[in-house]
C-alpha cells in the first residue's frame, strides 16, 4: 500500500467513525477561538473552556483585551499554565489586530502568523474552525503522534509533517481530518497505550504490530 494509498484509506475511516468531530474549544466566533487556541498551549481544551467564559464577558472583543490590565489578566488566564507568557500574547495579538486590522480577526494565513505569539498551528485551527477555510493541516501533539504511527510522515517538524499531510489528504478533507485524528488520539490511539484491538484504523495501520 502506497503512502496516498493508506491516506485515502484513513481519511475514509476516520469520516466514517467521527463523523461529528470538531474543534473541542468553546467559542462564538473567530476571535473568541484565537485566545482559545492561543490559550491552550500546553493545557487541556477542557481547562482552556473553563476559562475562557469570565475572560470574554471581562473582554468580549479585541479592543476590549488590548486595553486590559496584564496583572488582572493573568489572574483569569492562570490556571491554563505559562500564563506571563501567554497574557503577554494575548495583549499582542489584540493590539496588533486593534491596530492592523481594525480589531478584526483577519482570514490569511499571512496576516495571523504576523500577529504576535499566532503561529502556523493556530492560524490553520481559526481559519478552518471559525471561517471553513483549508488553509492547511492542524498539527497538534494527537496529529504528530497518529501521522507518524500511520506511517503517513517520517518527519518530527510540525511543518513538515504538515507539508507531508497536506501532499497526501485530500484538500476537502483537511478541516476535519484534524478534528478526526486529534479524537481517534483521545479515544483510541494514546500516546502510551494505544487500544489496538479496538482500532477502526488497525487494518491499515503499519504499527499496529507494534504498539
Amino acid at each position: 500500500m502506497t503512502c496516498e494509498e493508506r491516506a485515502r484509506a484513513v481519511v475514509a475511516l476516520l469520516a466514517r467513525h467521527y463523523p461529528d468531530a470538531r474543534c473541542s474549544l468553546d467559542h462564538r466566533n473567530g476571535f473568541e477561538l484565537l485566545v482559545a487556541t492561543l490559550l491552550s498551549a500546553q493545557c487541556t481544551d477542557a481547562r482552556v473552556n473553563l476559562v475562557t467564559p469570565a475572560l470574554f464577558t471581562k473582554h468580549p472583543t479585541a479592543a476590549a483585551l488590548a486595553r486590559a490590565d496584564r496583572a488582572e489578566l493573568e489572574s483569569l488566564i492562570r490556571s491554563t499554565g505559562f500564563y506571563h507568557n501567554k497574557a503577554k500574547s494575548l495583549l499582542g495579538m489584540a493590539k496588533g489586530l486593534v491596530e492592523r486590522h481594525g480589531g478584526e480577526v483577519p482570514k490569511t494565513m499571512e496576516a495571523l502568523v504576523e500577529l504576535p505569539g499566532v503561529a502556523r498551528k493556530t492560524a490553520n485551527v481559526v481559519l478552518g474552525s471559525a471561517y471553513g477555510i483549508a488553509e492547511g493541516i492542524v498539527v497538534d501533539t494527537h496529529v504528530i503522534r497518529l501521522s507518524g504511527r500511520l506511517g503517513l510522515t517520517k518527519e518530527e517538524d510540525p511543518v513538515k509533517i504538515e507539508r507531508d499531510l497536506t501532499a497526501v489528504v485530500p484538500r476537502a478533507s483537511w478541516i476535519a481530518f484534524a478534528h478526526q485524528l486529534v479524537w481517534h488520539g483521545r479515544k483510541v490511539c494514546a500516546a502510551r497505550k494505544p487500544k489496538c484491538g479496538e482500532c477502526p484504523l488497525a487494518k491499515v495501520c503499519p504499527s499496529r504490530s507494534k504498539a
